[in-house]
């Protein structure tokens, strides 16, 4: 409150000639702190020099990574999510699906798209955290069933990059659907001899990580990602008990054989190159 008391005894200590700082200039790593120009930040790939904290980015900067010449082809991008249930809680869940389509300039919570990685075809599927928190509805479900579909029409191999809060319970048993209805679509993929390499970003939870997100063929995930069905909250609240320390990151999970790999974002296309070249 000591500014307030200086205010309220006339005194001004506002510095006239103060340089203003263009707001998104700096970037501050939330783990280590280090602080770094945003230009930096974003040349190396939104990751950390020091403590190699892996920041989100968007789907199109993955694409721009993963496909070759940042060439690829949206897939699917005309599907909207309806409103079944006429849901409303603090606001009609088709003011909120409208409002998180101008906001993000998205269709839904993942966008797919076909292109080449090293010269290779592939379909990739990346969730939108951004669009109601990645949460699963029936899109997200219909968008993955026709990208299996894609996949064995054309031969490819299909990537799902996963980053969700879960199901959409705003679509109630229509969200809760999509985890049958995205593994008997993965199955169809596998009965056709074609790969599923799942990529878990941070946070993977809920009703994705309970399904399509651990089903691949190989399951890797990003430096520190948070996965796991309930969160390290939830889970404290209901035990009652201290957790692991680092428990439900891309680590502990590592370490537990619930995931392959722990892949650095700059070595991510060479990796999915190298093991789709492998498994095709």
């Amino acid at each position: 409150m000591g500014w307030f008391n200086r205010l309220q005894q006339g005194i001004n200590t506002e510095t006239k000639d103060k340089k203003e700082i263009k707001e998104g200039l700096w970037y501050k790593c939330p783990q280590c702190k280090k602080i770094i120009t945003t230009e930096d930040h974003q040349e190396n790939l939104c990751v950390c020099p020091d403590c190699g904290y892996h920041d989100s980015i968007p789907t199109k900067e993955y694409f721009k990574l993963l496909f070759d010449d940042e060439k690829y082809e949206e897939l699917f991008g005309n599907l909207h999510s309806s409103d079944p249930l006429n849901f409303t809680d603090r606001k009609k869940y088709s003011e909120r699906i409208e409002q998180a389509e101008k906001t993000t300039n998205l269709s839904d919570a993942i966008t797919s798209a076909t292109g080449a990685i090293e010269g290779k075809n592939s379909v990739v599927c990346c969730m939108n955290f951004e669009f109601v928190g990645g949460s699963m509805g029936s899109v997200v479900g219909e968008k993955i069933a026709r990208s299996v579909d894609y996949c064995i029409q054309h031969g490819y191999p299909l990537i799902i990059m996963s980053r969700s809060g879960g199901a959409r319970m705003m679509e109630g048993a229509f969200s809760l659907m999509q985890m049958a209805k995205t593994s008997a679509k993965l199955t169809q993929l596998s009965n056709a001899k074609l790969p599923y390499i799942s990529v878990m970003l941070n946070p993977t939870t809920g009703g994705v990580s309970a399904s399509f997100a651990m089903l691949g063929d190989i399951n890797m995930a990003e430096p520190g990602a948070l996965i796991g069905f309930a969160g390290p909250r939830v889970i404290r609240e209901f035990t009652g008990k201290d957790l692991p320390e680092g428990f439900q990151s891309s680590e502990f999970l590592l370490e537990h054989g619930f995931l392959d790999y722990i892949v650095q974002r700059k070595d991510l296309k060479n990796t999915l190159s190298r093991l789709i070249k492998m498994m095709m």
